[in-house]
């Protein structure tokens, strides 16, 4: 398959950060419609969508539909990905980012279980998966967008704000739902869980404005200039690249610790049980994914120095034992423990596997498959994380407390990522057009730039 290279005119300087400051500030904006979901699911919808007679089994319902929007992210994966590789990274990141949008509006105007009995959730779950579709090309697509931009030797730093923008995505959505948790109980349930909902309006129209911007990559003009795209781009991924898609899916199970964290923590910490403050507990999120905006690139930038194993490493291995201590500071109901805890556990030791697996992983693909593999490889792993919530309120017992189990559980998932990581090739010091050959059996050719 050694196509002559072609000249591809040299019309991307300032593109890294260009497209590393797209994808920063688009994951912030369509993460924070994503995160504003779990706050409710958590604290909102159990009253204003099920049944309040059990509680109980209400609020297993209602972080169940968070997980639905995972179980989505596949099928999401398999048609965005496809066209990610056939039309290119820019098209889908502007259609992730309005879907998004449109599908989070939705759900701020939706009527109440009180208003039209069942239909109320199962019109939630329909947008719940919107979301879950859009979602799943969102990463993939900044990721290989920032990855085949970015100068070789920084592909960890670059790829690092999508991350980062994700963790913005949550800070923002936690701020916003501080002051309306606050809000008297009445006003609320009434309309106040709908504004933050409402202002998706706003993160469409700016993202859009600033994805629209950006050029294609380069590498993917070139790999069209040449060899051209791949027409099933999946076939070519199960083909070339299966084992590396294996990797990915295990190393996606990290993602448990993001959703226990956000979502069933919150849960349990405000329940009956603990009774901690609604928003005490949203201000331990806000505060460790404001050290995790520092820490993300801070990780990202010494995998470029030592590697992308040896970081993903002690983000996954760390999550396991950090975790287990952050939900046993929730247990004591001491705040300040919870807060420092919380913020060791997600703010710092989580943010090395988040930081590193944008590169990590778009470095095992070559250009024709990179967001295929990307995306489907990080959906299924990431729908076990969505529906980890599910089996944590679960495992937790019927009185919601059993806080070991879930500490437990949320250690098992961090194991196949561990594995993953010590199978996969290190690639950190790989040329950017030579990524993806070794798998393939072909030695990619780099593209000769006119001056």
């Amino acid at each position: 398959m050694g196509a002559t290279p072609v000249s591809v005119p040299d019309t991307h300087a300032g593109q890294p950060r260009k497209a590393a400051t797209a994808a920063w500030i688009g994951s912030a904006l369509e993460y924070y419609d994503f995160f504003i979901y779990g706050s409710a699911a958590a604290l909102i919808f159990p009253e204003v969508f099920f049944d309040e007679s059990d509680p109980a089994t209400a609020t297993l319902l209602s972080l169940a539909t968070f997980g639905v929007a995972y179980a989505a992210r596949p099928v999401g994966a398999l048609f965005l990905g496809h066209f990610g590789d056939r039309l290119g990274r820019k098209k889908i990141m502007v259609f992730t980012l309005i879907l998004m949008g449109v599908s989070t509006f939705l759900i701020g105007c939706l009527p109440t279980r009180d208003q039209v009995g069942t239909l109320a959730p199962v019109l939630l779950v329909l947008c719940r998966v919107l979301q879950g579709i859009s979602a799943a090309g969102e990463q993939a697509s900044a990721n290989s967008m920032t990855l085949e931009h970015a100068p070789p030797h920084r592909r960890g730093f670059f790829t690092s704000f999508t991350l980062s923008g994700t963790q913005g995505g949550q800070l923002l959505a936690t701020l916003v739902f501080i002051p309306v948790a606050a809000l008297p109980e009445e006003q609320l349930m009434a309309w106040g869980w709908r504004v933050p909902f409402w202002m998706s309006v706003a993160v469409a129209v700016v993202g859009y404005v600033i994805r629209r911007k950006l050029e294609e990559t380069p590498a993917f003009e070139q790999q069209a200039a040449t060899e051209g795209v791949a027409k099933l781009p999946l076939a070519v991924l199960m083909r070339e690249h299966w084992a590396d898609v294996l990797r990915v899916v295990a190393g996606a199970l990290v993602a448990s610790v993001s959703t226990i964290f956000t979502v069933w923590a919150l849960s349990y910490a405000t329940s009956d049980s603990v009774g901690m403050d609604r928003s005490a507990m949203l201000w331990v999120a806000a505060l460790a994914n404001l050290v995790a905006l520092g820490a993300i690139p801070l990780w990202a930038t010494l995998s470029d120095r030592i590697g992308r194993r040896p970081v993903f490493l002690i983000g996954a291995a760390g999550s396991a034992v950090t975790m287990f201590l952050y939900l046993w500071a929730i247990s004591t109901g001491s705040y300040p423990l919870t807060l420092l805890l919380g913020i060791v556990a997600f703010g710092v030791v989580y943010s090395a596997a988040n930081g590193v697996w944008p590169a990590f992983y778009g470095e095992m693909f070559a250009t024709r498959v990179r967001l295929s593999g990307m995306a489907i490889g990080t959906q299924i792993g990431f729908a076990v994380a969505g529906f980890a919530v599910t089996f944590a309120a679960r495992i937790a017992g019927p009185n919601g407390d059993d806080w070991s189990a879930v500490a437990l559980f949320t250690a098992a998932l961090c194991v196949p990522p561990v594995v993953a990581a010590l199978s996969a090739r290190e690639t950190a010091k790989v040329p950017t057009e030579r990524l993806g050959a070794r798998a393939s059996g072909q030695t990619a050719q780099p593209a000769k730039v006119a001056a």
